[in-house]
């Protein structure tokens, strides 16, 4: 069986907690071993019996084996559920780390299917070195009582030997064929629930178009193939039971007639007949375990779907560090597809000095925000490259990325314990620059009213969404970039707080270069030039004034925004 990148996965993560899988397989052989000495010890306290001979000494030792095997049994449980939260654990940590590195750059799984990984895989593939512990402790138990038949009679084992090549065809056939069924299983799920979140997400869109019942049909159009795979397994693991099911008590039959021959040339005491089917009884503990690989297989399938995530690159702090410069964007033939694969920019080519300020103006669904992405480097391209002082901007490690561009957005969520770390969140923790940060976004005042200012917890800070959105500028001004990048990110605040704000960006940050999304005339004018985009294209690049010639590009400021 080839080692996928799941597997590796597995081996990489459990290999962080060796300490607790060498208890778990210590108290496994331990109490295999007290297991394997249980038959023996009653079968001497039987012969005992039959000859009439004291008993004491055989029971104590059954009883001390016994002790050992339940307190064995028990520290197994404890460093099982130990083990399986902590593999569980480090998965998650793992994969949340990735996904959001992963935010930066275009990927393939959506929030609900991310989710799904998260909970179900991690959970899944958490259990999988117990699990083979298990499948260990079953096969050297099954080696153990095969030895044990052998010291009993030669015959004994090789009647019980000659069970093995079916038990383990069994057990092969079984594992090829449930690994596909669980995969898909798991894949199916993971969809079902990518799609689930989007209609919630999208619950008043749906409502409002009047398609509950047609998007209620797409959700649940997975269902099917859900079933099928699920009937799958059903399917392969009803083979399973009901073959060993037949082949368990052939076996037992087999050497226990052989064990009967024995006694009958007396070559077996009756103690010794009860030892032999004790050990076989062992020995097929391998073939009930067989349940166990179908958790196997969910567990390397669930591993193999955090191995899609954890192997998809991500930008990294080892990319380019900033150049130098004062803040030259360029837009060199850049197109963008959407995660349905629709164009949500063609060919697109303009440039922002140095110091310049370019507004982006549109329809809704005309690419504004693609820009914006783009330009801070939150979208790659699929063609074409975005570039900052001569530096493609995918081409820069995070924290460069973080000096040279800031963003701020429509909707920005307010991440951090305290406001100040709202404000500082990703670039200071240094109070006068966010405290700077603060007044040049027109929010200070507000701040200085909460009971405890700054340190005033997030959670107990009522702002309102114009106030939101100023934190969220703060918090792009902080790290006083190059570039700014604000996607409507004034669009919450009435005009005159709006004015006060853009002067007070001028003034704190002098000489940086802007790009600025917005619906709003006077931001427009704003502007050195506006950049007119139509469905994914540049339809113009002038000035306001120019532009303002043209009524489709006056009609473009009479849509509600939205």
């Amino acid at each position: 069986m080839a080692l996928g990148a799941g597997d590796r996965l597995l081996m990489r993560t459990v290999s962080q907690r060796r300490g607790a899988l060498f208890l778990l397989v210590g108290s496994g052989l331990c109490g295999t071993i007290a297991v394997l000495l249980l038959p023996a010890a009653l079968s001497r306290g039987v012969d005992a019996a039959v000859a009439g001979s004291p008993m004491a000494a055989a029971v104590w030792v059954v009883l001390a084996l016994a002790v050992v095997d339940i307190v064995t049994e028990i520290l197994g449980e404890v460093l099982r559920a130990r083990l399986v939260a902590d593999t569980g654990a480090e998965l998650r940590r793992g994969l949340v780390r990735h996904l959001v590195a992963l935010g930066t750059r275009r990927h393939p799984f959506r929030p609900g299917d991310a989710l799904s990984r998260l909970t179900s895989d991690c959970a899944e593939a958490g259990g999988a070195a117990v699990i083979l512990v298990g499948l260990l402790t079953a096969a050297l138990s099954a080696l153990g009582a095969l030895a044990a038949l052998a010291l009993l009679d030669w015959r004994l084992a090789v009647v019980f030997v000659l069970s093995l090549p079916p038990a383990v065809l069994l057990a092969g056939g079984h594992l090829r064929r449930t690994a596909g069924h669980v995969a898909d299983y798991q894949r199916i799920s993971g969809e079902l629930a990518g799609r689930l979140v989007d209609a919630v997400r999208g619950r008043r869109t749906i409502l409002a178009a009047g398609i509950a019942e047609q998007e209620t049909v797409r959700v649940l159009r997975p269902l099917g193939a859900l079933g099928e795979a699920g009937r799958g397994m059903w399917r392969t693991q009803s083979v399973m039971v009901w073959r060993a099911a037949l082949l368990l008590p052939a076996v037992e039959a087999a050497v226990g007639v052989t064990a009967g021959f024995g006694v009958a040339a007396g070559r077996l005491t009756a103690g010794e007949l009860l030892a032999a089917l004790g050990y076989v009884a062992l020995g097929m503990g391998l073939v009930r375990s067989a349940a166990l690989l179908t958790t196997l297989a969910s567990a390397r399938a669930g591993a193999a779907r955090l191995a899609e995530v954890l192997t998809t690159p991500t930008p990294s702090d080892l990319g380019l560090p900033a150049p130098a410069g004062g803040g030259r964007l360029e837009f060199d033939r850049v197109s963008v597809h959407d995660d349905q694969g629709e164009p949500a920019l063609r060919d697109l080519t303009f440039d922002v000095p140095e110091g310049g300020f370019l507004a982006v103006v549109g329809f809704s669904g005309a690419g504004k925000s693609a820009v914006a992405a783009a330009a801070g480097g939150l979208l790659i391209p699929d063609a074409g490259e975005v570039r900052i002082d001569g530096v493609a901007v995918s081409a820069l490690g995070p924290s460069a990325r973080r000096a040279v561009v800031g963003q701020a957005f429509d909707r920005p969520v307010l991440i951090g314990d305290t406001v100040g770390a709202v404000v500082g969140y990703g670039g200071t923790e240094d109070e006068s620059r966010v405290r700077s940060a603060a007044v040049a976004a027109r929010i200070d005042d507000a701040v200085l009213r909460l009971p405890e200012g700054y340190r005033t917890a997030t959670a107990d800070a009522p702002f309102s969404g114009g106030e939101v959105q100023r934190l969220g500028l703060a918090r792009a001004l902080v790290a006083e970039p190059r570039v700014l990048v604000l996607d409507d990110a004034t669009a919450s605040l009435d005009t005159v707080t709006e004015a006060e704000v853009n002067r007070a960006i001028v003034t704190a940050l002098p000489g940086r270069t802007r790009l600025v999304v917005t619906h709003r005339v006077a931001v427009a004018a704003g502007a050195d030039r506006v950049l007119w985009l139509h469905q994914g294209s540049r339809r113009g690049l002038a000035t306001h004034e120019t532009l303002w010639r043209d009524p489709a590009y006056r009609a473009v400021f009479a849509e509600a925004p939205g």
